[in-house]
């Protein structure tokens, strides 16, 4: 389990991305942090079933991630 300042940096970093999907009609639910450094989250709305959510995923959520939170290894969607 992640400690609380990456959780919060997390969640953070999460919020601010939020808007490209709320553009989109979709949004994020933030489920946890695995003992791996995977952020797992579950996309909802618009973007829950969407045949772009893996690349929204991938080359958007999980890049930018990475990109504040070094620490995360990669960003994985539950159902």
């Amino acid at each position: 389990m992640a400690d609380e300042a990456l959780t919060k940096k997390v969640l953070e970093t999460l919020d601010a991305f939020r808007p490209a999907l709320n553009a989109e009609g979709g949004d994020m639910e933030f489920l946890s942090i695995d003992d791996e450094n995977r952020v797992h989250i579950k996309l909802t709305g618009a973007c829950d079933g969407c045949p772009m959510a893996t690349m929204t995923l991938k080359m958007g959520i999980e890049r930018y991630l990475k990109e504040t939170c070094p620490e995360i290894t990669e960003v994985v969607q539950d159902l």
